[in-house]
């Protein structure tokens, strides 16, 4: 088991070697290794997700080919039976949704949230581009939208991780500004950004989705695989050692806190696994994947059986 961060890490800072580290780490994940998404979910998935199978072309019949691949209408067209030939899909876009708003640039141990969506984004990147596909993004800070269109080879992973190492950098250093929007501008970016087929990854903590948004997420998944990342903090179900008074902030709002109290820390967790099964519910209804991973254990110990 890793038990220090990847090079260049600290937990806070994000640096474009700190995610290129996670380049060598993909090919673990590739056939015929157990797939990333199999090993997070603890079942048997397909090595080639999202994938299907793309009409190429007609022609006649041949001794062996499959009867129900038959094209009748060319058949009876030219008296002849024809057959349709099929190729695999290649090259398929995946598109991640970065989730870089305010509740995101938090860590009460190991690391901000947002350091481990970047390290989940760069594997899963990384590994896109090895299974020869295109990788694009949209990093939402909740006040801004920023689009990276579906690229092939190193272009496209590179493109989304200095996006993401520049916005981080700008947004630890800018003063908190409340009233994020929520996934709605990002949902409708999506629908014109992915193409039909696209295998769509939302890396988040989920705290701005709103329940009003789920029609515009079904709308989405019809098209499209789709797959919920969720990024939590212990502190965020009251798991915390601390015992005592703490003033507590989201940049704009303060209060004070009694971590000592067992009632208080129960709360937390109370409205923390009412948010995530909720969460969880709206996956298994509409056909999502969902799996959650911790700030406060490193990316690879999580996913790694």
């Amino acid at each position: 088991m890793q038990t220090e961060f990847s090079p260049y890490s600290n937990g806070v800072d994000l640096t474009l070697n700190e995610l290129l580290y996670f380049r060598n780490q993909s090919v673990k994940w590739l056939p015929p290794a157990k797939g990333l998404w199999s090993q997070l979910l603890g079942v048997h998935q397909s090595r080639q997700l999202g994938r299907g199978m793309d009409f190429s072309e007609v022609r006649r019949y041949q001794a062996g080919d499959d009867i129900r691949a038959i094209d009748w209408r060319v058949t009876a067209r030219s008296g002849k039976p024809h057959t349709k030939l099929f190729s695999e899909e290649r090259e398929k876009p995946l598109v991640l949704y970065l989730d870089l708003g305010p509740s995101m640039l938090f860590g009460s141990q190991l690391m901000l949230k947002s350091v481990l969506m970047a390290h989940m984004a760069s594997l899963i990147a990384w590994l896109t581009i090895k299974q020869q596909d295109r990788i694009g993004a949209i990093i939402d800070t909740g006040f801004e939208l920023i689009e990276v269109k579906p690229t092939g080879r190193n272009k496209g992973p590179l493109a989304i991780l200095q996006r993401l190492v520049d916005m981080h950098a700008a947004l630890i250093d800018a003063p908190r500004r409340p009233n994020p929007h929520g996934f709605a501008p990002a949902l409708q970016s999506l629908q014109q950004l992915a193409p039909k087929g696209s295998e769509i990854v939302f890396i988040s903590d989920f705290i701005r989705f709103q329940d009003k948004e789920e029609l515009a997420l079904t709308r989405l998944r019809q098209h499209n695989s789709v797959r919920f990342v969720q990024i939590c903090d212990p502190l965020e179900s009251g798991n915390t050692a601390y015992r005592g008074n703490e003033k507590v902030s989201d940049g704009f709002r303060t209060q004070w806190f009694d971590f000592s109290s067992k009632q208080s820390r129960q709360k937390l967790k109370l409205a923390f696994d009412d948010k995530q099964q909720g969460l969880k519910t709206l996956a298994q209804k509409t056909g999502i994947s969902f799996c959650a991973l911790s700030s406060d254990q490193l990316l690879l110990n999580q996913i790694s059986g």
